[in-house]
């Protein structure tokens, strides 16, 4: 085979991302949006996203390790999994991560969002604004009318503007968020996540330039399927500023709505 040219070779990341038509605009959007928020004193930047659940048990994610490790020799069904959700602070390089145990539904996302904005809101006491960065998943979408309801009762309890500005399509490695996974998958790379406590274990001891996450498990449970009436979310839609054009990709909302 190598003397017919068939050698091993790495394989080439050369295809085109997928694109719709408002890809460009998108980017300019949120680029400006980005912008604006990292030079305004009174606005602070968060990006969210979830990952991939993690399979609990003594399964071979990939990876290495130095230490000698038997996993399985088959992904038996587990009992277990935990969904990593993270909240990250591009200012200052601040990581909170949530181990979801029941499903992710858009009641949980703003839950996430409510009891972290708790544990810090003593510190942002100048914070007026919200930028969220975030993809458009099929819980957090700004069509999702529970999402939105959630978001619009966020913003009137915490008093705070929220701007929600959404990466397009199939380019959700732009989120900042998705750095921060991809530290986590290195920093536990060819480990067992043999228990809920070593999971925990292994997200509170990443380090990323000297700090390490704040890690919270979350085991309430939620149910699915939980949505508003058209005339419902027709009423809420005239509390919600959406931009033209790209209504679907950034959204704004007032704690004092005019």
């Amino acid at each position: 085979m190598n003397d017919l040219g068939y050698t091993l070779k790495r394989v080439l990341k050369t295809k085109p991302i997928k694109k719709i038509p408002e890809t460009e605009a998108i980017f300019e959007q949120v680029e400006q949006i980005n912008t604006e928020a990292d030079h305004d004193p009174h606005t602070l930047r968060i990006s969210i996203d979830a990952k991939v659940a993690v399979k609990v048990g003594e399964f071979d994610r990939g990876g290495t390790t130095r230490m000698p490790t038997v996993s399985l020799d088959h992904d038996f069904p587990t009992e277990t999994t935990l969904i990593p959700y993270g909240i990250f602070i591009p200012e200052y390089n601040e990581l909170f991560l949530f181990f979801v145990a029941s499903k992710l539904t858009a009641d949980c996302i703003v839950d996430l969002l409510e009891s972290w904005w708790q544990t810090v809101k003593h510190r942002f006491t100048h914070i007026q604004k919200l930028v969220i960065n975030q993809d458009n998943g099929p819980e957090n979408h700004s069509r999702r009318t529970q999402f939105m309801k959630r978001i619009v009762d966020f913003s009137a309890s915490s008093q705070l503007n929220l701007q929600l500005a959404y990466y397009p399509p199939y380019h959700s490695k732009y989120n900042p968020i998705e750095r921060c996974f991809g530290w986590l998958e290195q920093h536990w790379n060819g480990s067992l996540l043999d228990s809920v406590e070593t999971v925990l274990n292994f997200a509170q001891t990443l380090t990323f330039k000297g700090k390490n996450p704040v890690v919270t498990l979350v085991e309430k449970v939620y149910s699915t399927g939980v949505k508003l009436t058209t005339s419902a979310m027709e009423e809420l839609e005239t509390q919600i500023h959406r931009l033209p054009d790209l209504k679907k990709w950034f959204v704004e909302i007032f704690a004092n709505p005019v």
